[in-house]
């Protein structure tokens, strides 16, 4: 792929939902190696929806959803590529499915073909880097809201992805667990598209904002 090739590309991208509320209205983005972008807008402006576009997780009313530079129209298209992208949902629950943590950390890296203990190995690394080595074994369902956000992350870096979509990653997060997000975002220099209505988060994390709005994407200075 070309570097002046979009890592992730929309065109033209319609999407209505069943009550004929719009959150795509032929709305053109891009995102390039080396950026990255916060979005925001008001609630119910279809910010999640506009990620689960892109993911596959819903299909468009029209358009072209493009990653690394290949047409995504099918389930098989969009699942060749989902491994490289990271996503982080706006509710851990719709994230969290197995009984323990580690097993939870671990999900990824085994469906990648790693073996159970280089996939522990690799679990436990990312739980360390995020400070919750202590919940290696906690009950999943167990957790407060702010750790059960850190464990979906930690779900996500294992299996080190080349581009982060992240909605409303500070959700519940105490201001200690906060800025040590923002460090390891920092630090991975990822690509990455933020959903955050914080603008001291975004102005640490990202280089280019948006403001989604009756359909469309603005750039915002």
């Amino acid at each position: 792929m070309s570097s002046s090739t979009p890592l992730i590309a929309l065109k033209g991208v319609s999407f209505q939902h069943a009550d004929e509320s719009v959150t795509a209205n032929k709305l053109d983005f891009e995102l390039y190696s080396g950026q990255s972008v916060a979005i925001s807008g008001i609630n119910g402006s279809g910010k999640s929806t506009l990620l689960s576009l892109i993911m596959g997780l819903r299909s468009v009313s029209s358009g072209e959803v493009y990653l690394f530079g290949h047409s995504c129209r099918t389930e098989a298209d969009f699942s060749r590529f989902r491994t490289r992208i990271g996503m982080v949902f706006q509710d851990p629950d719709d994230q969290l499915f197995c009984p323990t943590v580690i097993e939870d950390v671990c999900f990824g890296p085994l469906n990648q073909g790693l073996t159970r203990t280089d996939a522990i190995v690799r679990a436990r690394k990312i739980l360390k880097q995020l400070n919750v080595s202590h919940l290696e074994n906690k009950i999943t369902y167990q957790l407060s809201g702010g750790q059960k956000r850190v464990v979906a992350l930690a779900s996500v870096l294992a299996m080190k992805p080349e581009i982060l979509l992240l909605d409303e990653p500070t959700n519940d997060l105490d201001p200690e667990n906060t800025r040590r997000l923002i460090d390891i975002l920092r630090e991975l220099s990822l690509p990455m598209i933020l959903i955050c209505h914080d603008a001291n988060i975004c102005a640490q994390l990202v280089n280019k904002e948006y403001q989604l709005t009756q359909g469309t994407m603005v750039a915002l200075p």
